[in-house]
């Protein structure tokens, strides 16, 4: 289903074109929005025409209105199911209304994706997996995933932290977005990994990191873990030395061999050559993926796409408040 098709399905419901590509983004990206948002999307300066929107919003049970702490605001989120269903997106989580915490981070993917209206972002799995598949060529194994086992079943789900990514100037670039909501660093090294292997086969990309204003001080510590990524390979001999390491680290915490049954000398030693951050997030990879994870650490492809500049980072601070977001909920 294309963007214009699901314009034209919204506009059925009684909005002009214009309020329909909005609602659509909206409920493709976040689910919330405020009316700085429209008068952004729309070239418009605040006035009747967005207060008619909204109020027509509320008033037609499409969306539900929110107060900004202190009533430094107003937030909505549209929850109609027959408009997700017209995007084809009955299911969508979006649907359900978000904590405040998810709210702000919300506000703030939909404040990146209307900063640049120049660039077609993808939303949802299916699209996501659809171009990387069917445009790019690539298998379903390239992909960031997660397994999901339930009543003896398994079921893959793909690009799970529901971030857009951008499709570039040319069909085989792609822009990635990593929102910063939290200045430790696990979460953007477990991003960095889990999108490692379709990073290596990508002809070409960008990796845009976005930061609140309250988190801009993060920014040195995050652009270093990202940078993890792109160091040098390290030696097969020392892999070897690591696997080892790993192997006789599990046993410990597992209880399945005693401290005495081990080279002390050697294991004391590969404990301190091994204490970096990249080592303990390889290491916990290697419990989940076994010897597969130990391939980041041999890989020369990221870090020669870096020097040949396949690769761009970017930095963003988002300059609007998002701390304020409550939860009284606005009678239409």
């Amino acid at each position: 289903m294309t963007f214009d098709d699901r314009v034209s399905a919204v506009a059925g419901y009684g909005f002009t074109p214009r309020q329909a590509a909005f609602l659509a983004t909206v409920m493709l990206h976040s689910g919330v929005c405020m009316p700085r948002h429209y008068t952004k999307f729309a070239g418009i300066a605040f006035g009747h025409n967005t207060r008619d929107f909204f109020t027509k919003l509320t008033r037609e049970k499409f969306a539900t209105a929110y107060e900004c702490w202190r009533r430094q605001g107003t937030y909505y989120h549209v929850h109609h199911k027959g408009l997700y269903r017209a995007i084809g997106e009955p299911d969508n989580r979006h649907r359900r209304r978000p904590t405040i915490p998810r709210t702000a981070e919300r506000l703030m993917l939909l404040d990146v994706v209307l900063d640049r209206p120049e660039i077609t972002w993808l939303a949802t799995e299916t699209d996501k997996v659809a171009h990387c598949v069917h445009s790019l060529g690539l298998k379903r194994e390239d992909l960031p995933s997660l397994t999901f086992e339930q009543g003896g079943s398994k079921t893959v789900r793909y690009f799970t932290d529901k971030l857009p990514i951008g499709l570039g100037a040319t069909s085989d670039e792609l822009r990635f977005v990593y929102l910063v909501t939290d200045p430790n660093p696990d979460s953007v090294r477990r991003f960095m990994r889990s999108h490692r292997t379709l990073f290596e086969r990508l002809n070409r990309w960008t990796l845009s990191l976005f930061f609140p204003g309250y988190l801009s001080a993060a920014e040195s510590g995050i652009r270093t873990v990202v940078m993890e990524s792109f160091a040098e390979p390290v030696r097969l001999a020392i892999v070897e030395e690591f696997k080892w390491f790993c192997e006789a680290r599990r046993a410990l915490e597992q209880g399945a061999r005693s401290p005495a049954a081990l080279d002390q000398h050697r294991y004391a030693r590969a404990r301190r050559a091994f204490a970096a951050p990249r080592f303990f997030a390889t290491y916990r990879g290697w419990l989940k993926e076994g010897g597969a994870a130990l391939h980041e650490l041999l890989s020369p492809l990221l870090r020669d796409k870096l020097t040949r500049g396949q690769v761009r980072i970017e930095v963003g601070v988002l300059p609007h408040r998002y701390l304020n977001v409550a939860s009284t909920a606005m009678t239409a």
